[in-house]
């Protein structure tokens, strides 16, 4: 079923999450029994991370540089055909342009369909470390163009073909949404107008960046619907659990901690009290957002369920 279908059908605020493919190594069989407590709330669909290859260049002996993959994690494709299979719900990938050619995309799209995939998540993506993000020759420059590519393909026009009507793909497209703004945007209102053409091109609902101020969702969705964008917008929650994640997940997301979070957070000496601070907080942050009627809770999970579990044992 289609992420609109879900919200349309729902009568209360749904529950879903998103995990990161498994690294090199490690085992499907581990992911999925790893998400699989979750399934106790009944999320209509799970979110399935693409994550481009990580490289470094190794220098031998004569001078040359040999490029040589360090991170690769195993196929989004696959574990959306898993997670529907054993637990029954919709798997929704991810499609990045960075890292990846129209061919590619293309390709891609086809074995979701195949496998009964309704939904994608289309994003630009990150650069590498340490670089500023170019796409692929062939490839998309902006999330946007990936919409278009996708709506392309559900109209039966294929990059080097144009099919029967009956040879078109269906998916449901989302995107998206920065209540802080993206980092590279010069501001808001910039941003917002990027969000249009994304929902203007074919996008037809918004999952947000995580978030720990509420108020900054709710600005967010206010100045969304001034733009003209009324396509629903899910709010994306992320419980802070170790030390290291207060310094970087505002280096990394560009997004504040409100001042009443960090000082409950500076009181904290272990990775066991940051944790029991940030899932009370995100428990309170949730309450809140479904008092306000929101379509859905997302919960970017790292693959890791217990803190989400907690959260929704206490809201759901």
């Amino acid at each position: 079923m289609k992420i609109t279908e879900h919200l349309k059908n729902a009568k209360s605020t749904l529950f879903s999450f998103e995990i990161l493919p498994p690294l090199k190594g490690q085992s499907l069989k581990e992911l999925l029994e790893g998400i699989e407590p979750l399934m106790e709330f009944k999320p209509p669909f799970v979110d399935v991370t693409y994550h481009r290859e990580e490289f470094i260049y190794k220098k031998h002996p004569n001078g040359l540089l040999e490029k040589v993959s360090t991170k690769k994690r195993p196929g989004t494709v696959g574990i959306c055909a898993a997670i529907m299979n054993r637990f029954q719900v919709d798997a929704v990938p991810h499609l990045l342009c960075g890292g990846f050619t129209k061919e590619e995309t293309e390709n891609a799209l086809i074995d979701l369909n195949f496998i009964g995939v309704e939904n994608v998540l289309a994003l630009r993506g990150d650069a590498p470390k340490g670089e500023k993000f170019a796409p692929e020759r062939e490839g998309h420059s902006f999330a946007s163009e990936l919409v278009e590519q996708i709506v392309r393909m559900n109209q039966g026009k294929y990059l080097h073909e144009e099919t029967e009507n009956n040879f078109h793909t269906d998916f449901c497209i989302g995107v998206a949404g920065y209540p802080e703004k993206h980092f590279e945007a010069p501001s808001l209102r910039f941003d917002l107008k990027q969000l249009k053409e994304k929902v203007d091109k074919g996008a037809e609902y918004i999952v947000t960046q995580m978030f720990f101020d509420n108020k900054k969702y709710f600005d967010f969705v206010d100045k969304v619907r001034a733009a003209g964008i009324e396509v629903p917008i899910i709010p994306g929650i992320k419980p802070i659990t170790t030390l290291g994640q207060i310094t970087m997940l505002p280096r990394t997301f560009f997004l504040d901690l409100p001042d009443d979070l960090m000082d409950e957070l500076e009181k904290c000496k272990t990775n066991g009290e940051v944790k029991e601070v940030g899932i009370e907080w995100a428990i309170q942050q949730s309450r809140e957002l479904i008092d306000a009627g929101v379509p859905s809770l997302h919960f970017y999970t790292m693959s890791k369920a217990d803190a989400t579990y907690k959260i929704a044992k206490e809201v759901f």
